[in-house]
């Protein structure tokens, strides 16, 4: 067991925390934790499934003078985002998460962490285990695949839970319930590519971008982080005055985190080469002013390239994608007019990529309101289409509407206030959650969502407040024992 979470509160959960973190699960590869789920609830006696996706229903009864309470659905997610920093060695498909702690922080060497959404999954973990808890019928619900489109929620039987009560433990903010939710959907622009050698007198350069914090695109959109795709696009923009021919470009890995690194490999005029390198050191100043107060590692870097022959995308092809990402909004849209401070729309330029055959540049678009997110859609369809790309958008996923007169919403509070002597925030989350998904499949489903402090997901540089841990295990077992 790793020595990080030695003498941390709650054992048994952190016990559970640092087993998944041996566990490979990746997004779409969450088989050997189905298999871990099903293994430990037949450990302890609790009777569980597995759908055909992955998603597992483990059920404990009620203990003794509750058994007529409304059964409660506790509920996570079992797939993590898999990011680490371009020098870390880490192989997500084998090697374990290596756990580190930094005083009041848990976090991992160089690697998303996974407590999004492991500490949910390490506390149904322990609840299921504990028989000292005092509660009503429980069932556990693991879905699979939240992080890449929701698609284990999406495909969960509407029958596969007796619940009409459900508690998602995927938030990230420690005395806050979430009662609503923003809605998702992406937008891919493809360039079919043909190419032309390298001419002569060019050489090959690397142009980089990296040290940017990057971040959760929905949670962090409105920080002002830097976007390391439309720095780079601007940094070739720069270099296509001096007629740079782009050969490739790629950047960023999930369309559900702000790019932190991106990189192209241009060939540039021999002549040209000394005016490149000052004309890149002046970009990486002007773009370092522009985050300094929130990305303050940014570097705008080129340098030789080891390739003696080599080919450049056509230069029609590359003055439209340039041109497009250019054009491409990224960030927040709209702010919300009723609820202060919540992000109502943003979009987020997300992962590009160069194949044989062609670059694909993917973006999602988020938003509270149906229609507003039909109508950032269109806007992103609209400037790849003028860029002259062929667009393709997926289906999406469906918001999670407020209800401020919910029946568990009004137990958390009252819960909250009697253990803290304060009340909790509520709020609604500019962020795709499960619940979403899960009331379309069992309507009347009444949702509350909440959870420990976490800062910096879908980076590296996620981290977890340990002190925040024992607080979010009293509180729920709190409501456990209220519900009536």
């Amino acid at each position: 067991m790793s020595s990080a979470i030695e003498g941390l509160k709650p054992p048994l959960v952190f016990k559970y925390f640092a087993e998944i973190a041996l566990i490979p699960r990746c997004s779409k590869h969450e088989e050997k934790m189905t298999k871990y789920i099903l293994d430990t609830a037949k450990r302890l006696g609790l009777p569980a499934k597995a759908d055909k996706l992955g998603n597992v229903v483990v059920r404990k009864p009620a203990s003794p003078g509750k058994e007529k309470v409304r059964s409660i659905c506790l509920q996570g997610h079992l797939d993590m985002v898999c990011e680490k920093n371009k020098e870390t060695v880490h192989d997500f498909t084998k090697d374990p998460i290596e756990l580190v702690r930094k005083g009041n922080f848990l976090m991992a060497n160089g690697t998303t962490l996974g407590a999004d959404n492991g500490i949910a999954v390490a506390t149904n973990l322990a609840i299921m285990e504990d028989k000292t808890l005092v509660h009503g019928p429980l069932e556990f619900l693991f879905t699979i695949d939240e992080e890449t489109g929701l698609t284990g929620a999406g495909g969960l039987s509407g029958d596969s839970l007796v619940s009409r009560t459900l508690m998602n433990l995927d938030s990230e903010e420690e005395g806050t319930l979430y009662v609503g939710c923003s809605g998702g959907r992406d937008t891919t622009g493809t360039w079919a590519l043909a190419f032309d050698p390298a001419p002569k007198g060019f050489v090959a350069a690397h142009l980089t971008v990296t040290g940017l914090k990057g971040g959760h695109s929905g949670i962090e959109i409105h920080t002002g982080r830097g976007n390391a795709i439309k720095i780079l696009s601007r940094a070739l923009l720069t270099l296509d005055a001096l007629g740079a021919r782009l050969s490739s470009i790629e950047g960023g890995n999930k369309r559900n985190a702000i790019p932190r690194e991106a990189e192209a490999i241009v060939y540039l005029p021999q002549k040209a080469w000394a005016t490149a390198e000052k004309a890149v050191t002046s970009f990486n100043a002007t773009a370092k002013a522009e985050v300094a107060s929130v990305d303050p590692d940014l570097k705008v870097l080129i340098a030789p390239h080891a390739a003696k022959k080599g080919k450049v995308v056509k230069k029609a092809v590359q003055a439209k994608l340039l041109t497009t990402i250019s054009a491409l909004p990224h960030g927040v849209i709209k702010m919300s007019a009723d609820i202060p401070g919540l992000v109502e729309t943003s979009t987020n330029v997300a992962v590009i990529g160069t194949t044989a055959k062609a670059i694909a540049l993917a973006t999602s678009q988020r938003s509270s309101v149906d229609s507003e997110i039909k109508e950032i859609c269109h806007t992103v369809a609209s400037v790849f289409a003028l860029g002259g790309a062929k667009v393709k958008q997926g289906d999406g996923y469906p918001g999670w509407k407020a209800n401020l007169n919910s029946p568990i919403l009004k137990v958390a509070k009252s819960t909250y206030q009697q253990m803290t002597g304060k009340p909790p925030e509520v709020k609604a989350m500019h962020a795709g959650l499960e619940c979403g998904i899960i009331g379309e499949k069992v309507p009347g489903m009444d949702m509350v969502s909440f959870g420990p402090t976490l800062e910096g997901v879908h980076s590296p540089d996620e981290k977890m407040h340990i002190d925040t841990v024992e607080k979010f295990w009293d509180f729920l077992l709190g409501i456990l024992k209220n519900v009536n």
